[in-house]
């Protein structure tokens, strides 16, 4: 059997390569990874008793209302940003959250001004709320992810304009 860390060790290492597919044997348990576009399909099969299980992150969308200073992106085309933004991106696979809870307003909003320490979304992985900070001074310009949506290593999620 797998250990959960070493799960998401190869995923990471896929997901950073250009390899698109792995799979892997070991004690009767199969582990296939595989990296599609930008999905990425995670699945575990164990001897016959046991059923497979499948994650499959849903794609991301983009924002279609831009701002002037953001650079804009038609169907196939690869997202730009203009340079002087910074932008913060998911330092995991899990699941984004603008708020502490569904009850409390978002951490942080288009036009709020961030310091480093700011915490501005929670990623949740594997029932683990990881609160994400801005880590830079500067004002929200863009917010690229919406809430209760899965996101990727590595994905933008703000677009910050630095002071």
């Amino acid at each position: 059997m797998f250990k959960l860390s070493e799960i998401k060790e190869l995923i990471k290492l896929v997901d950073e390569t250009s390899v698109h597919e792995l799979e892997i044997e070991n004690e009767g348990t199969r582990l296939l990874i595989r990296k599609p576009g930008k999905s990425e399909i995670v699945t575990v099969q164990a001897p016959v008793a046991t059923p497979a299980y499948a994650v499959a992150p849903q794609a991301v969308i983009p924002n279609p209302q831009v701002q002037s200073d953001v650079g804009s992106t038609t169907a196939g085309e690869p997202r730009e940003y203009a340079s002087n933004l910074h932008k913060i991106v998911s330092p995991m696979v899990g699941t984004f959250y603008s708020s502490s809870s569904p009850d409390t307003g978002p951490y942080v909003s288009i036009g709020s001004k961030v310091g480093e320490k700011t915490t501005v979304c929670i990623i949740e992985a594997m029932k683990l709320m990881n609160e994400l900070e801005a880590e830079v001074k500067g004002e929200i310009v863009e917010i690229l992810a919406e809430n209760g949506q899965l996101v990727e290593y590595g994905q933008p999620l703000f677009l910050v304009k630095p002071e």
